[in-house]
């Protein structure tokens, strides 16, 4: 292409490009704030039921003699019910006066452990641990018990959100250009990211989450696509993994605020506030010179790679730039105007391919943000295992560097999803709470974020040139569609703890199988028209298979068309020299 011409001519990363990559990179560690730092903003809180003769403001900390006198086991969790307490034994406490030091242990255990729900009854105000977190979302608006499906209900929202801001910013940026949208974005989600934290009940909440959630698409992509489009062809896969890893920066820098700031309102304002530093950016970020050309600005665009050369050290003289520009002018095939999304379901195999791409894309998304938004029900310390679930993405996406252009595409996807199913099915034979769980959940998100980091290339190389974009947008909302399903997965730990687990790795096993079915992209010539993504991919029976019923089809129409000339006779020429058509009828 023209426009890579003269990226290959300035330098593919030079002085120009480095400046404004880093520049770019630096948001995406706050669109990573945004979209993970709902794990601590409705942080999963132990409760338990506020007793008859405690203050609003009691302790949740009682005797283990009292604790378990007054509320009833809970097979599910393993310990005592946090939604529901006793009674007669409550009264009976209550009357008598009993602190924390009364009761007998043993006595209390074995009536906390009978299964009859006689003298039970339904918490109606709740205690909460403040031990870990100050305040969440789960408190202030007691997101627990027959409540605890809204703490899912604004994840699904906020995933919600991202989908729509995927289309909708996607759209705006292709037409009005990647720099206002850029900058849209950034102030709607500080506008939204305040609202979020003075919202004064969980609908506002979870409204003004939707929309911040919309506002990381527009911020994340944009900026990414800017990125891309002023590199050489060779460094976009480094210059794709470094966006990722800022993205993964933000990732263990949200464990750090959450740590430090314990309660959610003040921890939304931290994490929204830095936004207010990119502001600036409009007098340094410049607009996307491929995207000036394809829209007819091209003086602009002259001068702006003139500029970015000059800064690479490399004179471009204006002649120069115009035939490098003009050379492969107009060179697009009218296939390139028809082709359509449908055309990815008119033809066998390219609809099973863009069957199993979609199917793996939503696996990839929901088991990575199911497993990220995951860990305060793995046990031990929700901090620790945010971390680790953020670092493990460094060698992930470090792992695709080395890899992808060595071993290939297809072994990377099909090995990793599979590494990663096999880890988190292998989660159900520890019991809850071990280290064993968090240690093969671990390896299960490190396989993961190297597979769905994989299968954006290999998605791009699989379909023809004339719908690769297409195909990449209807793939991507897949993805959307895989992170909006996620909060609700990870909502079925309510009902068995290893249930999402069990879920995710099923799914990753699943997908990583099917993904043999797709062909290797590794040194392959990409298909550019319909025609050729059709035939990519097919073993050489099949080709021979497909071209012996052409073949056989041609026969039968040869065949026809001589019965229907046959059928066909003379007309008899009267004198006069008018045909006689008595004879035919």
């Amino acid at each position: 292409m023209a426009y890579d011409d003269v990226i290959l001519r300035m330098g593919e990363f030079g002085r120009y490009q480095r400046r404004i990559y880093l520049l770019l990179c630096l948001p995406a560690i706050i669109c990573a704030f945004h979209k993970l730092a709902g794990v601590f903003l409705g942080a999963k809180m132990n409760t338990r039921c506020l007793l008859p003769w405690e203050e609003q403001n009691a302790t949740f900390y009682l005797s283990p003699a009292i604790m378990n006198a007054s509320y009833p086991w809970d097979d599910k969790i393993h310990g005592l019910s946090q939604c529901k307490r006793r009674v007669n034994l409550t009264r009976l406490y209550a009357s008598n006066g009993a602190d924390e030091g009364g009761g007998n242990v043993g006595v209390s255990n074995d009536l906390a452990r009978t299964s009859s729900s006689e003298g039970h009854m339904t918490c109606q105000e709740f205690v909460f641990d403040t031990s870990v977190y100050k305040s969440t979302t789960t408190s202030e608006w007691h997101l627990v018990c027959d409540r605890a499906w809204l703490r899912a209900f604004g994840d699904t929202l906020f995933m919600v959100g991202v989908m729509i801001g995927s289309i909708l910013f996607g759209g705006l940026s292709d037409k009005f250009g990647r720099k206002p949208i850029f900058f849209l974005s950034l102030v709607i989600q500080l506008v939204g990211g305040i609202f979020v934290a003075i919202a004064p009940e969980y609908i506002s909440y979870v409204i003004f989450r939707l929309i911040v959630g919309s506002t990381t698409s527009g911020v994340f992509l944009v900026a990414y696509v800017i990125a891309l489009e002023m590199v050489g062809p060779k460094k976009r896969l480094i210059a794709g993994v470094g966006c990722q890893l800022f993205f993964t920066t933000g990732y263990i820098l949200t464990a750090g605020f959450a740590y430090y700031i314990t309660d959610w309102r003040i921890l939304q304002i931290a994490i929204t506030l830095p936004s207010f530093v990119f502001l600036v950016y409009w007098w340094f970020i410049p607009e996307s010179a491929r995207w000036l050309l394809t829209n007819g600005k091209d003086q602009e665009a002259k001068e702006l790679l003139q500029r970015a050369a000059r800064e690479n050290g490399i004179e471009i003289s204006s002649d120069s730039l115009n035939n490098l520009l003009n050379e492969n002018d107009g060179s697009s095939t009218p296939d390139t105007k028809k082709a359509s999304l449908l055309d990815l379901f008119r033809y066998p195999n390219l609809r099973r391919k863009s069957m199993l791409l979609f199917f793996n894309w939503l696996v990839n998304s929901g088991t990575y943000y199911g497993l990220s938004w995951n860990a305060s029900n793995l046990g031990g310390n929700d901090y620790i295992n945010f971390v680790i679930s953020g670092i493990v993405e460094i060698p992930a996406y470090t792992f695709l560097i080395f890899t992808l252009d060595r071993w290939g595409r297809k072994k990377i996807l099909c090995g990793c999803m599979m590494i990663s199913g096999t880890a988190l099915l292998a989660t159900i034979f520890f019991p809850p709470g071990h280290w064993g769980i968090v240690t093969l959940a671990m390896i299960g998100k490190l396989a993961i974020t190297s597979s769905y980091g994989a299968i954006y290339i290999f998605t791009a190389e699989q379909f023809p040139t004339v719908v690769r974009n297409v195909g990449l947008g209807a793939s991507s909302t897949f993805a959307r569609v895989g992170g909006v399903i996620a909060p609700s997965v990870n909502y079925l730990s309510e009902i068995w703890a290893p249930f999402p687990l069990v879920i995710f790795g099923s799914c990753a096993l699943t997908g990583g199988l099917v993904s043999l079915l797709l062909p290797e992209t590794l040194n392959k010539k990409l298909p550019e028209t319909i025609q050729d993504g059709e035939l990519f991919g097919l073993k050489d029976k099949d080709l021979k298979a497909r071209k012996e019923k052409k073949h056989r089809e041609l026969q039968q129409l040869d065949i026809q068309q001589l019965a229907d000339l046959e059928s066909i006779k003379p007309l008899k020429t009267l004198e006069n020299g008018i045909h006689d058509s008595k004879q035919n009828g």
